[in-house]
């Protein structure tokens, strides 16, 4: 048997197998940001991965920046992932909840008051827009976050993982890549600050550090994971230092006894080109705990990958859009769906191109 197919046993789980359904905003929990049946269709349908890891999961309103991608910071919000979580639990998997600030790569339209997105500095996205619900708007120069605001942002952090845990999840993810906040802290490129919080390698680390403590004092380390992206160039992204600043933080991780650390490997996702990719392989010189890969991995380089010990986990994600039975598929020897259409990955379609693809066998 494949070793992906294999179990997996350490202090934090025990997967059946080392697949990971990988956190992918798809943008169906409507307006109201509340997660409900269809969700939990979905997911319950995607189990058969050892470890889910859902979609990214604003942790206040602050942090909203995506159209009908769903909240953790209400108890409706609580009262909808239960429904996904027992989904899950019913067929045997676990499931950790993402947790997520888009900072700059918000817009106004998302946020109270019509307000500014928020960063470490007034630095703007240099791309093509944010879609919105009323269509595609121009980034907006964001505000930069005061010094004594970040104590509050920590916080914020720490009541989602709480109301994780209320849900009825395995631990949370905090998402750290893709140009989002704390990405967005840890880079220099997007990082201009003078204060504790910017201006070195150590001090760019620190929020994210900070957050990692504080959702830690609520679910143990041992249930927490951290994603990163050293190579992604997603939401403007890359920084000359990029080499130095992501194996620091590897580095520092690897202190914390985290569940795992999820870093998007492949270049799938689009790539800074600014050196050689960051590596699984080097990455484990850096963290000695449990590793997910991820980006552009089919059954077989997921496999090598882990044959190879430069991964525990890998996370598979668009081929899980159109095949949610994608690991009794692998297991099975038998054809995948095709390639899901753009249009479906993340349009507030409800069950079309989300839920209704058709599992093998069927038809």
């Amino acid at each position: 048997m494949m070793q992906l197919l294999e179990p997996l046993s350490t202090p934090s789980f025990n997967l059946r197998n080392r697949v990971v359904l990988a956190p992918m905003t798809r943008g169906r929990s409507g307006p109201d940001r509340i997660p409900s049946d269809l969700n939990a269709i979905y997911y319950a349908q995607r189990a058969g991965a050892g470890l889910l890891i859902t979609e990214a999961t604003s942790i206040s309103e602050e942090a909203n920046g995506w159209v009908e991608s769903p909240g953790i910071y209400t108890d409706k919000m609580v009262e909808g992932w239960k429904k996904v979580t027992e989904a899950v639990h019913d067929r045997g998997s676990q499931i950790y909840l993402q947790l997520w600030h888009t900072g700059r790569a918000s817009h106004p339209s998302f946020l109270p008051g019509n307000a500014l997105p928020v960063a470490p500095s007034a630095i703007p996205i240099d791309g093509d827009g944010v879609h919105t619900a009323d269509g595609k708007k121009p980034h907006e120069t964001p505000r930069a976050l005061e010094t004594d605001e970040l104590p509050r942002v920590v916080d914020d952090y720490q009541k989602a993982a709480a109301n994780a845990k209320a849900a009825g999840f395995d631990g949370v993810e905090v998402h750290s890549a893709n140009g989002y906040l704390l990405d967005e802290f840890l880079q220099s490129r997007t990082n201009h600050r003078e204060d504790d919080y910017g201006s070195s390698i150590e001090n760019r680390f620190r929020l994210l550090d900070e957050v990692v403590g504080a959702v830690s004092a609520v679910w143990g380390p041992e249930h927490v994971g951290v994603r990163l992206s050293p190579n992604g160039a997603f939401n403007d992204m890359g920084s000359p230092d990029y080499r130095e600043q992501f194996h620091y933080a590897a580095s520092q991780l690897d202190k914390r006894g985290l569940a795992y650390l999820h870093v998007m490997d492949g270049l799938g996702f689009g790539f800074h080109e600014l050196g050689d990719p960051v590596t699984l392989a080097e990455t484990r010189q850096h963290f000695s705990g449990t590793l997910i890969g991820n980006v552009g991995y089919d059954a077989d380089t997921a496999n090598q990958a882990i044959e190879n010990g430069d991964a525990d986990l890998i996370a598979i994600g668009r081929p899980y859009i159109s095949n949610p039975d994608w690991v009794e598929r692998v297991a099975a020897g038998a054809e995948m769906n095709g390639d899901a259409p753009m249009e479906d990955w993340y349009t507030p379609k409800g069950a079309a191109g989300y839920t209704d693809y058709e599992p093998m066998g069927a038809g």
